[in-house]
């Protein structure tokens, strides 16, 4: 464009003669416009960057040959959902029951609570189980079969249950490697009203990982010991399901993950700093920031003060990042020191402070360590796209 001749430009539009740096200032321009309306702390949400994030996951899921069934438990919202699960509001995992009844009152189905069924809650569980096609539960010890057991479900329907399956996470599950673990599947399958739907294992210790090497090693043994477990389950004459997943893994699967039913990943529509130290993907990918404004300078201290505290953003993480508790967009010298309630303490990396940089008011974003746990702080997200606000997402919240 650059090269268009005064003479030339009354012939075309103005946004022409626009060079591409150009029309990025102006978007650029017209989101700090846009932004500058909230009320902060406020979260925001790249929808494009959630869209291809989603799409990502789906071509791998597809290039594999393995059902994705996404987890709703970063977003917790129905927009969100129709993208990630391409619209069919099918085949969702959850971790809660709040998250449960929320997508079947909006017209989900196939629904699995990836959670060790709580006592407490198996009425809920069975009133889901008898209103939807297919509502699934999931457990990891005999007295929760019981629970089952002791509450039969109307018109001849059938508990769908889910063996977790501890692989070495060392969380919730029945370790792999215990006579146990064969036992309760057995009985399951044996017991009546209920059904083994399939096995589910949670490698949540590819968090512990740094780099795709790394990931895919975890990723790896995890597929192995629970397609060991499934021969198992077939020499028994049991045949089910089988489904692994955390977003690393799932980000860089590995080959040997083709042999599985499906695969359950979370985090991947949002990402978070988190991941990007993983490996799991890059910053460029993570898709919600935390819009925040600079209310105090404190010179004495060298620091500056922010309207996000833990309640905007949450504690996760413990301030280990090279910047603290976050990364602050667009200056990479900043560091998120401390945070209170309602405030956040900044403070340069090293240097003195240039006050005239942030004036009071000024706009600054934080990208999240773990996304997960920002979100759960926020009664709703604010969607943007290329400059402009679309509007609000409103998450569910609760058990």
């Amino acid at each position: 464009r650059d090269t268009i001749t005064q003479e030339d430009q009354s012939d075309v539009t103005p946004s022409l003669i626009f060079s591409s740096v150009t029309v990025s200032l102006l978007a650029a321009s017209m989101m700090e416009a846009s932004l500058s309306s909230l009320c902060t702390p406020a979260m925001l949400v790249d929808v494009d960057k959630v869209k291809r994030n989603a799409q990502r996951m789906i071509e791998r899921c597809r290039d594999l040959g393995v059902q994705l069934r996404p987890h709703m438990k970063t977003h917790k919202t129905l927009e969100c959902a129709d993208i990630l699960t391409s619209g069919s509001r099918r085949c969702v995992v959850v971790s809660t029951l709040a998250e449960a009844s929320f997508y079947a009152d909006h017209g989900f189905d196939d629904i699995l609570y990836a959670y060790s069924l709580p006592f407490d809650k198996v009425e809920r569980c069975a009133a889901l189980s008898e209103r939807l096609d297919l509502f699934q539960v999931l457990l990891d010890h005999p007295h929760a079969l019981d629970q089952l057991k002791k509450r039969p479900l109307k018109d001849g329907r059938l508990w769908h249950v889910w063996l977790k399956l501890d692989c070495g996470n060392g969380r919730a599950g029945v370790l792999h490697s215990e006579p146990e673990a064969l036992r309760l599947a057995l009985a399951i399958g044996g017991a009546a009203g209920v059904e083994l739907t399939g096995v589910y294992a949670h490698c949540g210790n590819t968090y512990n990982c740094r780099g795709v090497e790394q990931i895919q090693a975890v990723a790896k043994e995890t597929t192995d010991l629970t397609l060991q477990f499934m021969k198992k389950l077939k020499a028994a004459g049991i045949t089910c399901k089988s489904s692994i997943g955390s977003t690393p893994s799932c980000s860089h699967p590995v080959k040997d993950m083709a042999q599985l039913s499906e695969v359950h990943p979370g985090n991947y529509g949002f990402y978070d700093v988190q991941q990007s130290v993983i490996g799991s993907c890059s910053l460029e990918d993570v898709a919600v920031r935390v819009l925040t404004r600079v209310i105090g300078h404190c010179p004495h201290r060298n620091q500056l003060l922010i309207d996000c505290g833990w309640t905007g953003l949450s504690l996760d993480g413990a301030g280990k990042l090279p910047t603290g508790y976050a990364v602050v967009e667009g200056h990479p010298d900043l560091k998120l020191l401390s945070m209170t309630q309602e405030h956040g303490r900044l403070e340069p990396i090293s240097g003195p402070l240039d006050y005239s940089k942030y004036p009071l008011g000024s706009l600054l974003q934080l990208i999240p360590y773990h996304s997960c746990a920002t979100a759960a702080m926020h009664p709703v997200y604010f969607v943007h796209s290329e400059g402009r606000l679309l509007g609000k997402w409103t998450p569910t919240r609760g058990w």
